[in-house]
C-alpha cells in the first residue's frame, strides 16, 4: 500500500501520547539508576567530577566525545578557522585555483600535525593506486584498493606502517588510523572513476586535490571522486537563496547539540551504565529497553555533530557533502541503517547496487549484502565483534527482501488487497516494529558490548515474555506509525515541489 495513506487524527494522538509516557517512564528508571549509581567504585573510571554545584558528576565513558572535546579540540578549531580563512580569500580572488590551495594548506597541515614519514606513507598509496587506475580495469582497482586499505586494518601490517611514524602524542593512532583509512576509500573511489571514464584518465594532481581536502582528510565523510570534482571544479561561485541562513543554523544546532548532550551525560550515565552487568540486571524491562535505544541515539548524534561541523564547512567552502545519518528513532528497515552515509554511499555506488542491481532477486541480494558487509568488516577492523555485528546485520537485510517475497505470494496478496489502506499500513507497522528492535539489538554489539546485548535480548524476549515483551512491542509500533505519518508528510509535500517545478 501506499506511503501516502492517511489514519485518524484521534489515533495518531493516541500513539503520540503512549510513546510520551513509555519515554518518559523509562527515563525515570534511567534517571533514578544513574543517581544511585553516581558514587559505586565500578563506575569511577567512566564517571568524572562534573556540576559540583547540581550535584552531578559527568559521564566521560565516551573516548571519541572526550577527544574532541578536550585534547582535540584546539586542533580543530586552529586547522579548520584556517582552512575557513584561506578558502574564503582563494574563493574571493582566484576561485578557479581553490582545488590547488585547498590540497597545498591540506598538505601543510598534514605534515605539521603527523610528519614527514607519515605524509609520504599516504603519497605512496595514492601513487600506487593512481597506477593501478592507469590500467582501466575495475577488478584490479577493488583487489589492489582492499589489499591497500588491509595493510591499514590488519595486524601486523598496521603496526609495521605506525612504526615508522616517530614521535608521539595522544592523537597520533587516532588520525593515523583515520588519515589512512579514509585515503584508500577516496584512492580507490578515483580509480573506479577513472576506469569508467571514455577518454583518457584524471591526473594525479586530481587525486591529490581530492584526497586532501582537510576536512575530509582524518575523520570523513567520504565524498566519492566524481561529485567531488564536478562540485570544486566549478568556476562560478553562486550561493542558492537563503543558503548561508541555513549554514548559520545547522551551525547554531550543532552547538545546541554539543550542549544538550553535555547536560545529558550529567544527569544519565547511559555509557557507564552497561559496563556493570550486575547494577544494570536490577533495572526494568522498560530501563533495560530505553538504555539500549538510549546508547543508539546517542551514537547517531555524536555522528551527526562529528559530520555536520565538517559539513558546516564543506558548505561553506560551496561543496555539498554527504549528508548526516538519518536518526536512529526514524529507522525501521535495515536498508536505511547507517551512521556514515559518506561511507554507506560509498558502498552502495561500488559494491551493494553494482552487484545487486535493482535488489528484488533474492540470490542476487545475498551476494550483494554479503561482499557490502565484507567490505564493511574490513573497513571497520576484522575482529570478533565486527564479525558478529557484520553477520547480524547481512541476516536482517536479507531477511527484510525474504518476508518482502514472501508475503508477494498468494494468499497474502491477495488478502491484503482486500483490505482497506489504513489496515495495510497498521499490519505493516506490526512488523516494522519487530524490525525496529531487531536494529537496536544487532548494532548495540559494536556500539557497546556483547555481554549487554545478550542481557538485553535475554531480559526483553526471554525473562519479560509475554507481558514486557508484548508491551514494548506496542509502543515501538506507535512509534513506528508516527514514523510512517512524518513519511507521509514528507511524500505529500515532495510532490507538491515536483508538481510546482513542472508548473
Amino acid at each position: 500500500m501506499g506511503v501516502k495513506t492517511m489514519l485518524p487524527n484521534y489515533e495518531l494522538g493516541f500513539y503520540a501520547l503512549a510513546v510520551t509516557c513509555a519515554v518518559v517512564y523509562s527515563g525515570s528508571g534511567i534517571f533514578e539508576a544513574s543517581r544511585d549509581s553516581m558514587n559505586r567504585k565500578a563506575f569511577r573510571d567512566g564517571i568524572k567530577p562534573g556540576w559540583h554545584y547540581f550535584g552531578r558528576k559527568m559521564d566521560m565513558a565516551d573516548f571519541e566525545w572526550v577527544m574532541w572535546f578536550t585534547s582535540f579540540r584546539n586542533v580543530i578549531i586552529f586547522a579548520l578557522s584556517g582552512h575557513v580563512i584561506f578558502g574564503k580569500i582563494c574563493s574571493m580572488t582566484v576561485p578557479q585555483h581553490r582545488a590547488v590551495v585547498y590540497m597545498l594548506y591540506g598538505i601543510s597541515a598534514v605534515l605539521g600535525s603527523m610528519g614527514l614519514v607519515y605524509l609520504m606513507i599516504i603519497l605512496s598509496y595514492c601513487l600506487v593506486l593512481y597506477s593501478v587506475a592507469l590500467a582501466k580495469q575495475k577488478w584490479l582497482c577493488y583487489v589492489a584498493g582492499l589489499c591497500c586499505l588491509a595493510s591499514f586494518k590488519v595486524e601486523p601490517f598496521i603496526s609495521w606502517q605506525r612504526g615508522f611514524v616517530t614521535g608521539a602524542f595522544d592523537l597520533q593512532d587516532v588520525l593515523f588510523c583515520g588519515g589512512s583509512g579514509f585515503t584508500i576509500m577516496r584512492c580507490m573511489s578515483f580509480a573506479l572513476e577513472s576506469s569508467k571514464r571514455k577518454e583518457g584518465i584524471y591526473s594525479i594532481f586530481d587525486l591529490l586535490k581530492y584526497n586532501f581536502y582537510l576536512p575530509f582528510f582524518f575523520f570523513g565523510p567520504v565524498m566519492t571522486f566524481d561529485q567531488f570534482h564536478a562540485q570544486v571544479s566549478t568556476r562560478e561561485l553562486k550561493r542558492k537563496d537563503d543558503e548561508m541562513r541555513n549554514i548559520r543554523v545547522h551551525a547554531l544546532l550543532h552547538v545546541g547539540a554539543i550542549i544538550a548532550v553535555d547536560i545529558f551525560f550529567h544527569f544519565f550515565y547511559i555509557l557507564t551504565l552497561p559496563s556493570d552487568l550486575k547494577f544494570i540486571n536490577r533495572l526494568s524491562d522498560w530501563s533495560l529497553a530505553g538504555l539500549a535505544y538510549s546508547n543508539l541515539v546517542y551514537d547517531w548524534v555524536k555522528a551527526a555533530v562529528m559530520f555536520g561541523v565538517i559539513n558546516t564547512i564543506a558548505r561553506l567552502d560551496h561543496l555539498d557533502p554527504p549528508q548526516p545519518p538519518k536518526c536512529i528513532t526514524m529507522l525501521y528497515v535495515f536498508a536505511e541503517t547507517h551512521f556514515d552515509r559518506g561511507i554507506n554511499d560509498w558502498l552502495c555506488k561500488y559494491v551493494y547496487d553494482h552487484i545487486g542491481e535493482n535488489h528484488d532477486n533474492i540470490m542476487k541480494e545475498l551476494v550483494a549484502t554479503i561482499a557490502t558487509f565484507a567490505v564493511t568488516t574490513l573497513w571497520l577492523g576484522p575482529c570478533e565483534i565486527v564479525y558478529i555485528w557484520s553477520l547480524f546485520n547481512c541476516f536482517g537485510l536479507n531477511f527484510e527482501l525474504w518476508v518482502q517475497k514472501f508475503f508477494q505470494q498468494e494468499p497474502f496478496a491477495k488478502l491484503e488487497a482486500k483490505m482497506s489502506a489504513a489496515m495495510s499500513r497498521r499490519i505493516r507497522a506490526v512488523f516494522g516494529a519487530a524490525n525496529f528492535w531487531a536494529i537496536v539489538l544487532y548494532n548495540i554489539l559494536a556500539l557497546n558490548s556483547l555481554e549487554f546485548a545478550l542481557l538485553v535480548t535475554r531480559r526483553l524476549l526471554l525473562i519479560g515474555f509475554p507481558v514486557s515483551t508484548f508491551s514494548i512491542w506496542f509502543i515501538t509500533y506507535c512509534g513506528v506509525q508516527l514514523i510512517k505519518e512524518r513519511e507521509r508528510i514528507l511524500a505529500i509535500e515532495e510532490e507538491k515541489r515536483d508538481k510546482a517545478k513542472v508548473e
